[in-house]
């Protein structure tokens, strides 16, 4: 867990943040621990201290900062240069400067950016380009052009082109026929065909289906039950699949999926950014 321990501060803190928890945490410790995890020299932040920088880590960061209203610890144009610099000639992003290129990365980066109020750094058109050609005949989204549909490529897919204003190069039919198939007898969602059901793809499809307004076609009663089920009910948190040991990452998208069905006493999340709705409305529509 040591590489990536930025990202699970997101998926904790954010869990913490929808079910009204987050007071229960130092917002000061919080921040100068991630701060610590910043490279002083590109300005973006690796997983955890010493570690290289990455667009992963960079956003979690960011997001964190966001849920505790704290983005003025930043420098935010180094930040915002860091992301931008990334992109490549054909619109695509690299994740850091050994440079893997995933749709992964285009959202990471769009939305880093957009929360920054900084998407003009980037060459938006060429990157919405990037992301159209990585859709396949299923209505899918792959990582890269050619590559298979997956739900979680879906959502960053899907995401991005939903904070660009660019939902307009979807079939939402076609590919909302392909996200409900998802859902299987046990009332959990999978990542792809054939495969087994898990928690967290509760986030990647469900978010999916809202931005395209498909929601309505899987059964949200059942998928709410699989996560309840999902529950250690005796030392809490979330796992992949009943009676599997629990974990940060799935506790996290699990408590996520409830709110997008607006389970009682949780916060709601947007599905486009992943933070809470009050949080995006504090950074868009706060004077």
């Amino acid at each position: 867990m040591e590489h990536l321990r930025l990202s699970g501060a997101y998926w904790g803190l954010t869990a913490l943040d929808l079910m009204h928890k987050i007071g229960s945490v130092k917002p000061d410790d919080v921040v100068t621990w991630i701060m610590s995890c910043q490279d002083k020299d590109s300005g973006g932040f690796g997983g955890n201290v010493g570690h290289d920088p990455h667009l992963l880590y960079t956003l979690s960061a960011v997001q964190v900062l966001a849920i505790l209203d704290r983005l003025d610890a930043l420098d935010v144009e180094k930040v915002s240069d860091y992301v931008a610099g990334l992109q490549n000639e054909d619109g695509s992003f690299s994740g850091d400067i050994w440079g893997e290129v995933d749709t992964r990365f285009s959202y990471v980066a769009i939305c880093c950016l957009s929360l920054l109020h900084r998407l003009r750094k980037i060459n938006v058109e060429k990157a919405v380009d990037f992301i159209v050609s990585c859709k396949n005949l299923d209505g899918g989204f792959g990582c890269i052009p050619g590559g298979e549909s997956h739900s979680g490529q879906i959502f960053c897919s899907v995401g991005a082109l939903a904070i660009t204003g660019s939902l307009h190069h979807i079939d939402r039919d076609l590919l909302g026929w392909w996200l409900c198939e998802r859902q299987c007898k046990d009332g959990g969602l999978n990542g792809r065909p054939e495969k087994l059901t898990d928690v967290c793809y509760s986030w990647w499809v469900l978010t999916s289906l809202i931005l395209i307004d498909r929601v309505h076609w899987i059964d949200k009663d059942k998928l709410s039950k699989f996560i309840l089920n999902c529950q250690d009910l005796e030392k809490g948190g979330i796992s992949d699949r009943p009676d599997n040991a629990v974990d940060v990452f799935h506790t996290f998208f699990g408590v996520a999926g409830l709110s997008l069905m607006e389970y009682p006493g949780l916060k709601t999340i947007d599905p486009a950014y992943a933070l809470p709705v009050d949080v995006i409305n504090r950074i868009f529509f706060q004077k």
